[in-house]
C-alpha cells in the first residue's frame, strides 16, 4: 500500500469504475488524495452491488458516482465537468457474436469521442489518459523480437486471419488511433497506456477476464493455452500506478506501453508448479503444436526512461489472484 500523500487540488474522472482496472485506479488516487468522480453502467440507486467501491478509504467523502453509458456519448459530460484530469478506461467486454465489427466499433468510438469532446469543452481538465491495449501493438504482421510504440496492429491483417475476438482487437486499435488524433487536432493533452496482460487480485465478485485467461494453466482452460505460449504480464496496482504518473509526469507525451514480465509457457509451468504444487499443470508433451498468440516481446523503456518503476513480479500477480479466486469461490 502507498501512503497517504497531501490533498490533491481538483477532481479527476475515472469511466468504467466497476472494471478490473478502473476499480484498482480509483483506490490509488483516493490514496494519492484526490477527488474522484468516476461512471458506472448501473444505476446506483439499484441493487447493484458497488460496496467495494463506495467502502474504500477515502471514498465516503471523496468519492462521487455517475451513471453513464458509451452507448450514450453525452452522458459523460456531468462526471467530468470540472475536473482537471480524465481515465478513460471503460470498454465493453461482452463478446457477443451477433453484433457486428463495423457496431461495437461506432460505439466505441463514439463513446470516446463523446468523453474527449465533454473534456474539450470543461476547460479545465489539462490531460486524458487513455487505456488502450497491447492488441493496439502485437498484431502487425512483421515478425519483431521487440516491438515499441512505433508498432501499430494492422486492422486489415487482424480481419485477414480472422483473429479470436477480432473485433475487440480492432476497435482497441481505431479507438487509440482516435484519442491521439483528436488529441492533436483539437489541441487536448491526450496520452494513452498500453498494458499486456494485466493480473492480480480485484476488488469485484467477477473474476476478470484477463485474470481468467492469465490463470488457463490453473482452471484447465486449454483453449486459451495459445495466449500463454510466448507472452507478457504486469501487475494491475503497477498498471493503475502508471496512469497516474503519466497524468502527473509533465512531459508525458503518445504512447506508452506497460509490460513488466515476458514469459513462455513452458516456463510458467514451471514456475506454477513450484510455487503452487496443489494444482495440475498438464504434460509437456500436450503443449506441443499449439499455434501461439504471440504477445510478447513489447518493450516498456519508453515508461521506464520517463521514470516508472514496475513494482511487482509474476510471484505477486498470481499470488493476489489466486487469494482473491480462492475467497470468491472460483478455485
Amino acid at each position: 500500500m502507498i501512503e497517504m500523500e497531501d490533498k490533491k487540488e481538483g477532481s479527476v474522472c475515472v469511466t468504467g469504475g466497476e472494471g478490473f482496472v478502473a476499480s484498482w485506479l480509483i483506490t490509488r488516487l483516493l490514496q494519492h488524495g484526490y477527488s474522484v468522480n468516476t461512471t458506472i453502467m448501473t444505476d446506483p440507486d439499484t441493487n447493484e452491488d458497488i460496496s467495494y467501491l463506495t467502502n474504500l478509504p477515502g471514498a465516503s467523502e471523496r468519492l462521487h458516482i455517475f451513471t453513464a453509458d458509451l452507448n450514450m456519448p453525452d452522458s459523460f459530460a456531468p462526471a467530468i465537468k470540472g475536473c482537471i484530469g480524465v481515465f478513460h478506461v471503460a470498454h465493453p467486454m461482452e463478446w457477443d457474436e451477433k453484433e457486428t465489427e463495423e457496431t461495437k466499433t461506432k460505439r466505441v468510438i463514439n463513446g470516446l469521442l463523446g468523453i474527449l469532446q465533454a473534456s474539450l469543452d470543461s476547460k479545465t481538465v489539462r490531460r486524458v489518459v487513455y487505456t488502450s491495449s497491447a492488441t493496439s501493438v502485437v498484431f502487425n504482421g512483421k515478425d519483431l523480437d521487440i516491438m515499441d510504440e512505433e508498432c501499430w496492429t494492422d486492422v486489415d491483417y487482424v480481419r485477414s486471419l480472422g483473429v479470436y475476438r477480432g473485433s475487440y482487437v480492432v476497435n482497441k486499435t481505431l479507438a487509440e488511433r482516435a484519442a491521439l488524433e483528436f488529441g492533436e487536432k483539437y489541441g487536448l493533452d491526450v496520452v494513452t497506456l498500453v498494458p499486456t496482460w494485466i493480473h492480480g487480485p480485484f476488488f469485484a465478485r467477477r473474476c476478470p477476464n484477463s485474470v481468467r485467461l492469465s490463470m488457463a494453466l490453473i482452471f484447465g482452460y486449454e483453449e486459451n493455452y495459445k495466449f500463454l505460449v510466448s507472452t507478457s504480464f504486469v501487475h494491475v496496482d503497477d498498471v493503475a500506478r502508471a496512469h497516474i504518473y503519466l497524468f502527473e509526469y509533465p512531459e508525458a507525451k503518445g504512447r506508452y506501453i506497460c509490460s513488466a514480465v515476458d514469459v513462455t509457457i513452458d516456463k510458467l509451468c514451471e514456475f506454477l508448479s513450484a510455487r503452487y504444487p496443489e494444482y495440475q499443470m498438464p504434460n509437456p508433451d500436450s503443449l506441443m503444436g499449439i499455434q501461439p498468440v504471440k504477445l510478447s516481446g513489447l518493450s516498456s523503456r519508453k515508461l521506464v526512461e520517463a521514470g516508472f518503476t514496475f513494482r511487482y513480479g509474476l510471484e505477486e500477480m498470481f499470488d493476489g489472484a489466486i487469494q482473491n479466486c480462492k475467497e470468491k469461490g472460483f478455485l
